[in-house]
């Protein structure tokens, strides 16, 4: 990026081929974001995949023209996430964006996610505690609780229910406004809006009107906690003092978003593969002291953040026996990276007995996702929840009619009708 454009570089040196040789990586084809499922909507897109078995360090072409590289193999995804000479910065001139709307959300007010340090590590910094692995294993009797009263409501006199809808989405949301301090009955006018800030089809004005609406929401909840504070993260982020109004609501919208859309579509998404591996989901019931293990594999079989994670080399690096110039935009694909079967031997399967510690969907390095202990939590409990207590749950439509969040940054589903 910055001297790319839509089929090489400018003022850089290209490798070349033999004749007969393997393609370049600059002739990958493929163009980003990339729909998946070609096959198993569970899987990542085939021409990812190609590239990752042909060209792990290849050009791929973005929505807007531009070019970038695109990183596969696991080994490459961390080592590049893990190197301070790939920058996170998406204010610097060239960063690859996947869409124009998600140009426009770092335009205005962007989170340290897309900062380098030293003011990344300041702002991180800040809710560190928060997610610490013995503060949120605290939390456990509270999800629990939030598990369990919300499969009372689903099954009180009913035998089938969206999942998404009345437990999948509202566990996570549920938490994390109890993390925040936000009203919990505010939860539909955040979600509708979390909902255009990830889609892939948003217009960008129609992302900036959301992202305006929700940042005066958290500036105002702000402003509130100044009045009547609690012990939740946005009154104590105030009673900091480090950072005004506006940059608190930055943070906010970035735990509010992530806290919320990420673990609920992984609960949905998981439950559904776990129904079409019925073995896999015995195994669970059978012993549910595989349930922890089951989830870091669910995390590395799905990989609900499905179009990469976008960086900007800041000085030449070779990767792969390819150089990455200074200035040119790289995107690491998790999902291929999570089935690379030098890694993951058979990695193609759902296997709730792998050791999938090694996943990288959470990302990787000093950027990994602040969150994933929380994540994890909730996940276990959800899961065990559902496979102790809905014995006979079964899809309630034909696998066929569900529909898969192609178009969303955040991968899923929009609802998945079960049965008891």
């Amino acid at each position: 990026m910055g001297t790319t454009g839509t089929t090489g570089t400018t003022g850089t040196t290209h490798a070349t081929s033999a004749p007969g040789s393997a393609p370049l990586a600059e002739e990958s084809g493929l163009v980003v974001p990339v729909g998946r499922g070609d096959g198993c909507p569970f899987d990542p897109p085939a021409g990812v995949e190609r590239v990752r078995r042909e060209q792990p360090v290849a050009r791929v072409t973005l929505w807007d023209g531009s070019s970038c590289w695109m990183v596969t193999r696991h080994q490459d995804v961390r080592a590049v996430l893990g190197d301070p000479r790939f920058s996170a910065d998406a204010t610097r001139p060239g960063f690859p964006f996947l869409t124009a709307g998600g140009r426009e959300i770092v335009a205005n007010n962007p989170t340290f996610l897309r900062m380098d340090d030293p003011e990344h590590a300041r702002l991180r910094r800040m809710l560190t505690a928060d997610f610490m692995v013995k503060k949120v294993e605290a939390m456990r009797p509270e999800v629990q609780r939030i598990a369990d009263e919300l499969l009372d409501r689903m099954t009180d006199g009913r035998s089938a229910a969206d999942l998404v809808a009345e437990f999948a989405l509202p566990l996570p949301s549920l938490v994390i406004c109890l993390l925040l301090g936000v009203p919990y009955e505010d939860h539909e006018f955040f979600q509708r809006r979390s909902s255009i800030l990830l889609s892939l089809r948003s217009r960008p004005e129609d992302i900036r009107t959301a992202q305006q609406e929700l940042h005066a929401y958290l500036v105002r909840l702000a402003g509130s906690k100044r009045e009547r504070p609690d012990d939740a993260i946005v009154s104590r982020l105030v009673a900091r003092g480090e950072l005004d109004d506006v940059e608190i609501a930055s943070m906010g919208r970035l735990l509010l978003v992530a806290g919320h859309e990420t673990t609920a579509n992984m609960t949905a998404l998981s439950t559904l593969a776990l129904l079409r591996n019925p073995g896999q989901m015995a195994r669970l019931r059978n012993d549910p002291s595989l349930v922890k293990g089951a989830v870091e594999e669910l995390l590395r079989y799905l990989t609900i953040v499905h179009n990469g994670l976008p960086r900007m080399a800041t000085e030449d690096v070779t990767l792969g026996g390819v150089t990455i110039r200074a200035g040119e935009g790289v995107l690491c694909t998790l999902n291929s990276a999570n089935r690379d079967d030098e890694v993951f031997p058979g990695g193609d399967a759902l296997d709730v007995g792998r050791d999938a510690r090694r996943h990288v969907a959470f990302g990787f390095g000093v950027h990994q996702c602040l969150g994933q202990p929380l994540a994890r939590v909730e996940l276990q409990i959800a899961l065990e929840t559902l496979l102790r207590r809905l014995p006979d749950l079964r899809l309630d439509v034909p696998f066929e009619e569900i529909r898969f969040r192609h178009d969303m940054g955040v991968y899923g589903v929009y609802a998945l009708p079960v049965a008891w």
